[in-house]
């Protein structure tokens, strides 16, 4: 091959390796230009995304919104229709009391009165309707007795104001200034209640004040038990009471066991000591026996003398004395062993309460055998 077949073939490889080179770049600027149009076509469709999610966005919003408001709107349509009657009614009523305050004092300062005459009135209804929302088992006869007076004051006062030009002027600024305070009390100082709850209401307060005269009667009954440092406290005696007009009266209700109301047993056991005691006495010649005849217990009847005609005549005084006879501290402690023993885990003996359930024996006896119990196992 000559030179000059060599010095072609070189050029045709240059041109060869040219139009590759530029293929090459071709290919990479294809490359860059789809890598570039794919990262803006990401980018608008990420931008719209967000766009399109901040508009749902707004419009939960919106929808959330207009919901919470119909809600409100719905659940405030009194306080709609009557506040309106209210700003109405201060709107004409305070600045006729500015008014006539100002020509009343003779100053600037004058201008203040519809702070008493109004906003008065006004305050003690608003305070009403607020107690009555967040404590409605609380008493607002002291801020309805002040929506009264004020209301007094602000229709006595624009009665006045209205009289100096004529008597209807007086009327009607006396009703207009009272008119929307009338409608805010009988609307929303106190929500209207069913029947039911009407009828639980009246029961509730009837069952309050019955409360209230059982106490104020036991409080009378009540006896006073002195410490020896001299301190004092009343003593109640426990059970089932009916209220009458000379106080409380045992009463027994049926389907109810009976209330205990002492240690019968330990009482009935004193009773006998005490006769006994009496007995040996009198035998003994130390005590003058009585010429009185006895009581009689039985039955509850006491007979006593009749002084006018020497005839006696029974009177029902205290209840009936009987029953199982009196039990000793040591047999009820033996009783309970025996049946802690026949029935185990039935009782527990740290409770007095099931104690004195099982025994069927006074809640004193019961505390004892209880502390017994507690001495033993700690020893």
């Amino acid at each position: 091959m000559s030179w000059q077949d060599e010095r072609r073939a070189n050029r045709r490889a240059e041109a060869l390796i040219r139009r590759e080179d530029a293929a090459a770049a071709a290919q990479v600027r294809i490359a860059e230009r789809q890598a570039a149009a794919q990262i803006q076509r990401a980018e608008e469709q990420a931008r719209a995304k967000a766009r399109e999610e901040a508009a749902d966005k707004r419009r939960a919003r919106w929808r959330s919104a207009w919901s919470g408001l119909r809600a409100w709107l719905g659940g405030h349509v009194v306080e709609l229709l009557i506040y309106p009657i209210a700003l109405l009614s201060f709107a004409l009523a305070a600045p006729s009391m500015a008014a006539y305050g100002t020509a009343v004092y003779g100053s600037a300062l004058g201008a203040l009165l519809p702070g008493i005459t109004e906003l008065g009135m006004w305050a003690f209804a608003v305070a009403v309707v607020i107690a009555r929302r967040r404590h409605p088992d609380r008493s607002v006869w002291g801020l309805v007795a002040g929506v009264l007076v004020f209301g007094a004051v602000a229709f006595g006062i624009n009665f006045t104001h209205g009289l100096t030009v004529a008597w209807d002027h007086g009327v009607v600024m006396g009703i207009g200034s009272i008119a929307g305070v009338v409608a805010h009390q009988l609307t929303l100082a106190g929500p209207p209640r069913t029947r039911a709850e009407r009828r639980a209401a009246r029961i509730e307060r009837a069952a309050a004040r019955k409360i209230a005269r059982v106490r104020t009667a036991a409080v009378r009954a009540a006896v006073a038990e002195i410490d020896p440092d001299g301190t004092a406290r009343l003593v109640f005696v426990p059970g089932r009471y009916t209220l009458t007009r000379r106080g409380l009266t045992t009463a027994t209700v049926p389907g109810l066991p009976v209330a205990e109301t002492g240690d019968w047993d330990r009482a009935l056991a004193d009773l006998l000591a005490t006769d006994a005691a009496a007995t040996d006495a009198a035998a003994a010649g130390e005590i003058e026996p009585d010429p009185t005849p006895r009581d009689s217990i039985e039955g509850g009847a006491i007979a006593t003398a009749d002084r006018a005609g020497e005839q006696q005549k029974s009177s029902r005084r205290g209840p009936k004395i009987g029953g199982r006879p009196a039990r000793t501290i040591g047999q009820l402690r033996t009783e309970l062993e025996k049946l802690m023993r026949a029935r185990p885990g039935s009782i527990d003996p740290t409770k007095a309460e099931q104690i004195r359930k099982a025994l069927r024996c006074s809640p004193k006896s019961a505390r004892e055998l209880r502390e017994h119990y507690r001495k033993g196992h700690q020893d």
